[in-house]
C-alpha cells in the first residue's frame, strides 16, 4: 500500500514539474508538403515558427526554385500549423505504465504468494482440526471463525456443483427424450 502511495506522489510530483514548463517548441510546427516541381522532386519541411508565420514563404527553406518560380512553387505546397501536448502525451504513458506496473504485481502476487497463503491457511485449518479431536478450543477460537467461513463457502460451492450436475442430468434426459423417443417434456 505504501509503495503504491509513494508511487501516486511521485506521479503527482512529475506533473507539477511538467505542468510548470512552458510550452515546448516541439510542440507547436508548421508542416509543409511540397508535390514535386518540374525538375525538382517533392519534399516535406518542418519548421517551428508561429501560427500566422505558417507558410511556404517562411517554412520552406533553402528555397528549391530560383526567385521567378517562388510562387509557383509555394502556390502547390500545402501547409497546416500542427500543435499538440507533450505534457498530456507523457501524463498518459505514465499513467498507462503504472497501471501495467500494478497488473504485473498483481500477478506476481496471485502467482507466487497466494499459494503459499494458501498452504498456511489449509495447513493451520489441519491444526484445528486435530484440536478439535483433543477438545482443546480455546487458543484457536478466531481460527476456528476462519474455518468454519472456509467450510460454508465449501458447503456453497459443494451446492452450487451439485445444481450443475443435475442441470447437466436433466438436460441429458430431455435430449434423449426428444430426440431418441421424440417426446417433448412438459
Amino acid at each position: 500500500m505504501a509503495a503504491g502511495l509513494g508511487g501516486w506522489l511521485c506521479l503527482c510530483g512529475l506533473l507539477a514539474v511538467l505542468g510548470a514548463q512552458a510550452k515546448n517548441s516541439e510542440d507547436v510546427r508548421c508542416k509543409c508538403i511540397c508535390p514535386p516541381y518540374k525538375d525538382h522532386s517533392g519534399h516535406i519541411y518542418n519548421k517551428n515558427v508561429s501560427q500566422k508565420d505558417c507558410d511556404c514563404l517562411h517554412v520552406v527553406e533553402p528555397m528549391p526554385v530560383p526567385g521567378p518560380d517562388v510562387e509557383a512553387y509555394c502556390l502547390r505546397c500545402e501547409c497546416k500549423y500542427e500543435e499538440r501536448s507533450s505534457v498530456t502525451i507523457k501524463v498518459t504513458i505514465i499513467i498507462y505504465l503504472s497501471i501495467l506496473g500494478l497488473l504485473l504485481l498483481y500477478m506476481v502476487y496471485l502467482t507466487l504468494v497466494e499459494p503459499i497463503l494458501k498452504r498456511r491457511l489449509f495447513g493451520h485449518s489441519q491444526l484445528i482440526q486435530s484440536d478439535e479431536d483433543i477438545g482443546d478450543h480455546q487458543p484457536f477460537a478466531n481460527a476456528h471463525d476462519v474455518l468454519a467461513r472456509s467450510r460454508s463457502r465449501a458447503n456453497v460451492l459443494n451446492k452450487v456443483e451439485y445444481a450443475q450436475q443435475r442441470w447437466k442430468l436433466q438436460v441429458q434426459e430431455q435430449r434423449k427424450s426428444v430426440f431418441d423417443r421424440h417426446v417433448v417434456l412438459s
